[in-house]
């Protein structure tokens, strides 16, 4: 893959982004490269030391943005109309082609501040982005659309925290993901009232990162695509088994891609209520409300472009969001179950089948589709004592007219599923935080590309 530098972003216009120059750190240790992503852009062939000039240093890659851009948008926070966002810690760096032809953009976290810090430092901590590159890796080995971490470089500053011990080591995180442009980039275009603004934006996105979206108008092509984008990412967090956190309208980007990792969980067992930030104190973003809220923050969007649209326009994308839902869900359920596709009505009975029974089991969900891959049950497993639970009546009478055979990748053999959850985060931080020793995180992301490999051969 040829590196095919781009710069989409400035046919937006000044109003969009404010021109922004990254802190200038004490040290740049490179820490991760993400170079199975690099190749896919044609950045693989850096030398180390050019890696941590273009990303610890942020000069320009050629051809591509001549300087940094903090992006200007609003949102919704927690249901709160917050006009006062933005870039506040990271920045678009640059924009580039994949080797599908995709614009991309490489974006930052924790690059310094910007006019948009609101008295932040504009950093991040290193332990931040640890836990970044895991929900990164984990998501995509499980099929789940997420902006990818590129890189991590550790950046010598202390930094205080309230919720971490501090002073805190500091690093700085580039992300390669399809867009940057949130659901508040169009709030705050109608916020201004700038319908030429909002104009501008639906035409960037439908040339650039929805060029196969149609529809009667451009807004609705437009809002069919995010509908669509949102319904799989809901369905894709919940057969992942995993909780965002904060999927705030700043949070949603129009391409349908998870992205911005804060306070993730993996749920240990199939609870609705399960909550990832200890800030969620009513459980607005909790693993079984996920799939409303992005529900909810589509009205938002379609809010956003009534200035430029008809209602019935928005109107008729946005009320196929459920049936779309359920359909996504299926995908991604059966697709992480790796067994055969009968129709929609017996997919989606299958698919009820599996919910009743691990939340009235509550048993480990990574567990249930490793013992279960390809619709047949494992030989022996710690969780045996579940399937003969009342609950699995239905999935275990239904189960057989899906079964696609045994898995042949030998990750299916291992004793237990390669997981995620909270206290194996913490482990993996531990020999970092202690000792500087990376070999257990390193190996841990070698354990989940192969588990990848696995769910990709069938």
């Amino acid at each position: 893959m040829i590196f095919t530098p781009e710069t989409a972003i400035l046919a937006l216009g000044a109003d969009f982004f404010d021109p922004v120059a990254a802190a200038a750190f004490p040290q740049t240790i490179l820490r991760f490269r993400n170079d199975r992503a690099a190749a896919q852009v044609g950045l693989d062939g850096l030398s180390d030391e050019q890696w941590s000039q273009h990303f610890g240093r942020f000069a320009p890659l050629p051809g591509s943005l001549a300087q940094p851009l903090a992006l200007r948008y609003h949102g919704h926070q927690f249901r709160t109309y917050n006009p006062d966002l933005g870039d506040g810690r990271g920045f678009l760096f640059a924009q580039l082609r994949d080797d599908q032809g995709r614009l991309l953009d490489l974006g930052t976290k924790g690059s310094g501040t910007t006019p948009w810090s609101r008295a932040g430092d504009g950093r991040l901590t290193l332990k931040g982005a640890v836990r970044e590159i895991l929900a990164t890796e984990m998501l995509e080995a499980l099929g789940v659309s997420t902006s990818r971490t590129f890189s991590v470089i550790e950046t010598g500053e202390d930094l205080a925290r309230s919720d971490e011990p501090s002073p805190t080591r500091s690093a700085v995180l580039v992300r390669l993901n399809h867009s940057h442009v949130r659901y508040g980039s169009f709030q705050r275009q109608a916020f201004h009232q700038n319908r030429e603004g909002l104009t501008r934006l639906v035409d960037y996105c439908l040339s650039n990162l929805a060029p196969g979206a149609t529809g009667p108008t451009p807004v609705a092509a437009l809002i069919d695509h995010a509908v669509k984008g949102a319904a799989r990412m809901a369905a894709q967090f919940m057969a992942a088994g995993f909780v965002h956190g904060v999927l705030n309208t700043d949070n949603i980007n129009i391409t349908g891609e998870s992205f911005d990792y804060g306070p993730w969980r993996f749920a240990p067992a199939w609870d609705a209520g399960f909550t990832a930030a200890y800030f969620d104190h009513y459980g607005l973003y909790a693993f079984g409300r996920q799939a409303e809220a992005l529900q909810w923050n589509l009205f938002q969007l379609g809010g956003a472009l009534r200035p430029i649209a008809e209602t019935e326009e928005l109107k008729g994308p946005l009320e196929t969001y459920p049936i779309r839902y359920r359909a996504a869900l299926s995908d991604a359920m059966l697709g992480r179950l790796g067994v055969k596709r009968l129709g929609a009505q017996e997919d989606e009975a299958l698919v009820e089948a599996m919910q009743r029974a691990l939340v009235a089991t509550q048993m480990d969900p990574d567990r249930f589709f490793f013992d279960w891959r390809g619709g047949v049950r494992r030989a022996a497993s710690p969780a045996e004592h579940h399937y003969s639970h009342d609950a699995f009546g239905d999935f275990l009478a239904l189960i057989p007219d899906f079964a696609a055979g045994a898995p042949a990748h030998d990750y299916w053999s291992d004793e237990a599923p390669c997981t995620m959850l909270i206290d194996e985060v913490e482990a993996l931080w531990e020999p970092i935080a202690t000792r500087d020793d990376w070999a257990p995180l390193h190996a841990k992301v070698a354990a989940i590309r192969r588990m990848g490999e696995a769910h990709r051969a069938g």
